[in-house]
């Protein structure tokens, strides 16, 4: 029997997002509990609930937020949502994981951090790709020296307006610029971006620009970024959301003084290193949870057993490089 404090958590906007990615890696963590899930349809509340035998239910965040016997919430809502919901449960004295992106703009970000600052209380941002075992083997490689020293890093992230990576929801609020922040850049670039800041160190200098080519929908869906970090790596990347399927693409590539090394960043990812060794693949499967490694640090964190996996402060820099790139300053 675990003598470890068994943390208590209630979702707030339990979407689709919530089924296999993240939601049960809320109860099969260890010594975690899924107590409560909110939505707004009180008939998808429930039966989320229902088929993941969680106790409670609602279609109000603030009937949440009153439950005194949950520790912990999940804001899985659409970004534009989050900063409120953010400072609410933080005033109920909750600790707090919130879904990437964390918010809107990075200027969001700083009533959140003055907020915990003020309470104590714990914020976590849900960029979990860092806990994720392939990008670890990777982010190994690199500081191994593999590659030698990374001097330029490049992100060809193409895909088709009917791309099966894009999460599917019952309203496309991704390409909603007033509910997502921007466009489908906004949904999958945190991921890409908070990697970068871990490989490379914090942003020096950057450049972007963004348009709208195809105006399929209110959002851009082309987006070109370029910056320095601290280390001295070089950045250039591409996103675009409206090109042929024939020219699909989601690759990351580092070139570096001994070598380079690639892997793509959404759905399983192979990662292939050439330097004086040859060639060499590496496939680490993920985990059916893909969130499940880094709720586990949440837990931990939220315990007092480890510092913040992934704190506030450093979302608010993911946020900072997407306004730059997407010229949202």
């Amino acid at each position: 029997m675990s003598n470890r404090k068994i943390i208590r958590w209630g979702i707030i906007g339990v979407g689709d997002v919530c089924e296999v990615k993240s939601g049960p890696a809320l109860y099969k963590s260890k010594d975690s509990q899924l107590l409560a899930v909110m939505r707004r349809n009180i008939d998808k509340a429930r039966d989320f609930a229902q088929r993941h035998q969680v106790a409670f239910y609602y279609d109000d965040a603030t009937a949440l937020l009153a439950n005194p016997d949950i520790d912990a919430v999940y804001i899985a809502t659409p970004p534009a949502f989050h900063k409120d919901f953010a400072l609410a449960a933080i005033a109920a004295g909750k600790q707090v994981y919130i879904e990437k992106p964390v918010t809107l703009n990075a200027a969001e970000c700083d009533p959140i951090i003055a907020a915990a600052q003020r309470t104590n209380a714990k914020v976590c941002a849900a960029h979990y790709r860092r806990y994720v075992p392939c990008f670890i083997k990777f982010a190994d490689l690199l500081k191994s020296g593999a590659i030698g020293i990374p001097l330029l890093a490049r992100i060809d992230m193409l895909q088709p307006a009917a791309s099966n990576i894009i999460a599917k929801s019952d309203e496309n609020w991704r390409v909603n610029p007033a509910v997502s922040g921007g466009g489908l850049f906004h949904d999958l670039a945190p991921h890409q971006l908070d990697l970068l800041l871990q490989w490379f160190g914090s942003l020096v200098d950057a450049q972007g620009m963004a348009l709208n080519q195809r105006k399929s929908n209110d959002a851009d869906d082309c987006v070109i970024g370029n910056a320095t970090f601290s280390s001295g790596a070089i950045f250039q990347g591409c996103w675009h959301f409206a090109v042929n399927p024939l020219h699909t693409s989601d690759t990351c590539e580092i070139l570096g003084t001994e070598g380079k090394i690639s892997i793509n960043f959404f759905g399983q990812q192979v990662i292939h290193l050439h330097n004086a060794d040859g060639e060499q693949e590496f496939i680490i499967p993920n985990p059916e949870h893909i969130q499940l490694p880094m709720i586990e640090q949440v837990n931990a964190y939220f315990r007092g057993e480890r510092d913040n996996p992934c704190s506030i402060q450093e979302a608010k820099a993911v946020m900072e490089l997407i306004d730059i790139f997407s010229n949202n300053e």
